[in-house]
């Protein structure tokens, strides 16, 4: 089963922003390991296979570094397709000398790290769908030790030559500041379903039954700010929708909960109630 292609809604293309582009630019080829797809002067947008764009960055004029305790992103997480992608991502990691934390949540093995600007990523490796445990509807999911010498005993060892081809946007975990209105604007409004419930702070909502495309929690506090319009973080997510017909149904489903929902360069754009933009994409 893929979990990130049509008909399932799926996050497509993360942009953030960030203080120094040069700097970003070293950062995501050299350390992670992406394509840059293009640039500007100001903005970069990298890919995984050359052709798709997963992520992009910006540095907006007068902008101001990462504000703590607001909402906004929590991490940004690729997916790449085999458990031997993640052992050499691991090996590559050691050999540049780069901390970075670590965790088995039972459906996936996860790495974590943040970007020069303290954007938060994730890179992790799925268990198989039919190793994962689920029970009323909700996937079990933990925060366990990662296993390194099982991991990296599946490692070829051999050089890294960047992320995989078939790297994919796996999902976006939000800092958000109500888990009431956020859980009814992401499920009723965008259609997703919960998943996972993590005490009542984090939410894990997914479509087709993965275990998320989406994080949400307010662990930066309930009633946490909107970060300032020019502060690094994120810019925008887009979710990438099967059909027009998709689109227009997730928009009236939008407007009949009272979110606004505006077109901006020929995509539709709605702002959910914790002020993290989302591009609608069919």
């Amino acid at each position: 089963m893929n979990f990130h292609r049509e008909p399932i809604t799926f996050v497509g293309l993360v942009n953030l922003k960030i203080q120094n582009l040069e700097r970003s630019i070293a950062f995501y080829k050299e350390v992670i390991g992406f394509k840059v797809l293009e640039q500007t002067s100001r903005s970069a947008t990298f890919s995984a296979d050359g052709k798709t764009a997963l992520l992009s960055v910006e540095q907006p004029d007068n902008v101001t570094p990462k504000q703590g305790r607001t909402t906004g992103l929590y991490h940004f997480a690729l997916l790449l397709p085999k458990r031997t992608d993640l052992a050499e991502i691991v090996q590559h990691f050691v050999d540049i000398g780069l901390q970075f934390g670590s965790s088995d949540h039972l459906v996936s093995e996860a790495l974590y790290l943040s970007d020069p600007d303290g954007n938060g990523i994730e890179i992790y490796v799925d268990r198989d769908p039919s190793e994962w445990n689920w029970s009323n509807g909700k996937v079990e999911m933990a925060v366990d030790p990662l296993n390194f010498p099982d991991l990296l005993s599946v490692g070829k060892q051999q050089s890294w030559k960047g992320l995989p081809a078939e790297t994919v946007m796996g999902h976006i975990h939000l800092h958000v500041s109500d888990m009431k209105n956020t859980e009814e604007f992401y499920t009723k409004g965008l259609g997703f379903e919960v998943v996972n419930r993590f005490g009542p702070q984090a939410l894990f909502i997914s479509d087709g039954k993965y275990h998320h495309h989406i994080g949400l929690n307010t662990w930066n506090g309930v009633g946490a700010p909107t970060p300032p319009l020019h502060s690094v973080g994120l810019e925008s997510f887009s979710l990438i929708l099967s059909s027009e017909e998709k689109k227009n149904k997730i928009i009236t489903q939008l407007k009949e909960i009272g979110a606004h929902v505006s077109e901006e360069n020929g995509s539709a754009v709605v702002t959910d109630p914790s002020g993290n933009r989302i591009r609608l994409i069919a």
